[in-house]
């Protein structure tokens, strides 16, 4: 999908951040708008188009998460990356249920934003969802019966102590799981593995 079919649209309360997030979209080929306030991003979203939104998670006016249930109580789906400096599993579940596309925790290398965006561009074309939604599925039925336990208390914010001693393995052995999940589910990072979760439909559910 080229940049220029939709806009890709920049909020946060911080001028420094705005125009820092701003200039690197621009130089990475994006169209792309400035927002100083949750509130006046959602009083202007109706008219937006095809677009998607890069929102810091704390805002005075409305956290990044509320603008998202608000988008969605009006019927406005606009594909979102979520950017925090104090993220945790909850959070970034709660973020994706309503509709962030990723959670980015700060500080984060260029290539991780730039990507993200590009994923949250692919949902304005439900073709290309339809076909990322089959590859996902296709990756977590190639996880053994006990990686998906674990996968699911890790989406669930649970330690691997507590994932050991609910599952009667060692720590040791939830580390290999985990690791092993990463690879199968090609996630590079624990955000990414919630965002694939989420997507699947398995949310914070555990076996």
């Amino acid at each position: 999908m080229q940049s220029d079919n939709y806009v890709v649209h920049v909020l946060d309360d911080e001028e420094a951040v705005r125009k820092s997030l701003a200039f690197l979209l621009v130089t990475a080929g994006f169209a792309v708008r400035v927002h100083d306030s949750a509130t006046g991003f959602l009083d202007a979203a109706p008219a937006i188009g095809r677009a998607c939104l890069v929102t810091d998670l704390k805002m005075p006016d409305m956290s990044g998460l509320e603008l998202l249930e608000k988008l969605n109580a009006r019927g406005l789906r606009v594909p979102s990356i979520m950017i925090t400096g104090h993220g945790d599993v909850p959070m970034a579940v709660a973020a994706m249920k309503a509709g962030a596309v990723d959670f980015i925790e700060k500080p984060f290398k260029d290539e991780v934003l730039i990507d993200a965006v590009r994923r949250a561009a692919r949902r304005l074309d439900p073709a290309t969802n339809d076909n990322d939604l089959l590859a996902l599925r296709t990756r977590f039925e190639c996880l053994s019966e006990r990686e998906q336990q674990v996968l699911a208390a890790v989406v669930a914010g649970l330690p691997n102590k507590t994932i050991a001693y609910d599952l009667a393995i060692s720590p040791r052995t939830v580390e290999v799981h985990r690791a092993n999940i990463m690879s199968k589910m090609q996630a590079r990072s624990l955000a990414e593995l919630v965002r694939m979760t989420i997507a699947l439909g398995l949310g914070d559910k555990r076996n």
